[in-house]
């Protein structure tokens, strides 16, 4: 047994993975980057506050787009006036939804999560 500093407990969380149906997947990347754009209210700010390229960023919205079959940013496009982007009812609803699944999934395996934290 070492006798050096005890090591600090890191964080254990459950960030999940949905599959809804075969098109459309949703989990902690796309709703992170869906967080991102609220808070910095443009897609390009968004992604490079996540170090993602434009396009992947772009990408990922645009899987939720056609999953659902609408938007889930909104956006106007840049120039003199500059552009931004804002989450739209559907975007809002999908980030509040994973974090009541992450709320619900955190409390329900409190034991486990803990015997996780103990392994450290």
């Amino acid at each position: 047994m070492s006798g050096g500093a005890p090591k600090p407990v890191a964080a254990v969380m459950v960030r999940p993975r949905v599959q809804i149906g075969a098109a459309i997947a949703i989990g902690p990347g796309k709703v992170d980057l869906l967080r991102a754009i609220e808070r910095e209210r443009s897609i390009s700010a968004a992604a490079r506050a996540m170090g993602l390229t434009y396009k992947r960023a772009w990408l990922l919205i645009d899987s939720l787009n056609q999953g659902f079959g609408q938007p889930v940013v909104a956006a106007t496009a840049g120039g003199r006036g500059g552009g931004g982007a804002m989450l739209t009812p559907l975007g809002a609803a999908l980030v509040a939804r994973y974090e009541a699944l992450e709320d619900r999934l955190d409390v329900a395996c409190g034991a486990e999560l803990q015997a996780f934290r103990d392994l450290l």
